[in-house]
């Protein structure tokens, strides 16, 4: 990306390994994600920045310190590069892992090959080599499947909750599957888009909601016996769209916040007597990465629905505008 709405496909020189924990994979799919679409839209500065941080593929070469991974293997790869081993990844967190880096900033994995580095911490292998059927829903666990399921967790959904999910792109989405597999009984998804709204059922939601704002919290309020959710997922990261959410949440609830932040101020008297929990950030993806491979290969779940276009990595231009113009929700890029 050269700039806001400039996006060209380059040809740049095959990635080698650098350090001896890193490795090469070829990039079977990769794809756009809505965070892309800060900087596209001018909201995020951005100069030739090398773009993506979702990818799944096989690994062409290791270096000598690789133990997890081999040549030949299908893998997937969180969206954040971590040792997997320091103190923070060891709590869960390994978004936040003291030697990380993001993937987005320095690899950049829209395009056919991609050197990672820490491969031992960062890369999980799947059980064999999949299906084509199961690539998107492989690729879906890099990233907004991942994000969308520590949304699910940070908000605390499970059995006997009522989860509102405020956001109705990939990551909201997948926070409505994530917040059925935790067992939640009542799923409210918030949207004014048919196709996504019927994409929310397909994966749990039990009620939609088209309102927003004031308007979007007094429904909440009003399915809820005015109480509120127990759990509301914030999949934007707007000043509207985090407000929606907390003041969806009734006393002692739990908000699980993933949108990556934008212009967001709390004011403190508000915060304070809502009496409620925040807990968010970039999602820990590979604290799930294991458990989330193992569900897709199982066939439990099929993230793999929320790409509604497929282009090849020449058109990935085409791709940044479909999702800008809302006229998808997410883009798989094949390479």
């Amino acid at each position: 990306m050269h700039a806001a709405g400039d996006v060209r496909v380059e040809e740049r020189e095959d990635p080698k390994i650098i350090e001896p924990t890193d490795a090469i994979i070829r990039v079977t799919a990769s794809c756009i994600c809505g965070s892309d679409l800060w900087p596209y839209r001018g909201l995020e500065p951005v100069k030739d920045q090398v773009m993506g941080h979702e990818y799944v593929g096989v690994v062409e070469e290791i270096g000598p310190e690789v133990k997890n991974v081999k040549v030949g293997d299908f893998v997937v790869g969180s969206f954040v590069i971590s040792d997997n081993t320091c103190e923070i990844c060891r709590s869960g967190y390994q978004s936040r892992c003291v030697h990380g880096e993001f993937v987005a900033a320095t690899v950049g994995t829209q395009s056919d090959k991609a050197r990672i580095p820490l491969a031992d911490g960062t890369l999980v292998a799947t059980p064999g080599q999949p299906d084509p059927g199961l690539i998107p829903s492989l690729l879906a666990a890099s990233d907004v499947l991942g994000t969308g399921w520590f949304a699910a967790v940070a908000a605390d959904a499970g059995p006997g909750k009522t989860v509102a999910v405020v956001g109705d792109g990939a990551v909201g989405l997948m926070g409505v599957l994530a917040a059925k597999q935790l067992g939640a009984g009542r799923i409210i998804a918030m949207s004014r888009n048919p196709q996504r709204q019927e994409l929310a059922r397909f994966y749990g939601a039990t009620d939609i909601v088209q309102e927003r704002g004031d308007e979007g919290v007094a429904k909440i309020k009003e399915l809820t016996n005015g109480l509120g959710a127990h759990s509301v997922i914030e999949a934007v990261g707007t000043q509207e769209s985090m407000m929606q959410a907390i003041r969806s949440t009734r006393p002692g609830g739990h908000v699980g916040f993933v949108g990556v932040a934008h212009d967001v101020e709390l004011p403190g008297l508000e915060l304070f007597f809502a009496d409620i929990h925040l807990h968010g950030g970039p999602a820990p993806v590979r604290r799930f990465l294991p458990d989330l491979i193992q569900l897709i290969w199982d066939r439990k779940i099929d993230p793999g629905k929320v790409f509604d276009l497929t282009l090849p990595l020449e058109e990935a231009a085409e791709g940044y505008k479909a999702m800008d113009e809302r006229r998808a929700i997410k883009v798989l890029l094949t390479a």
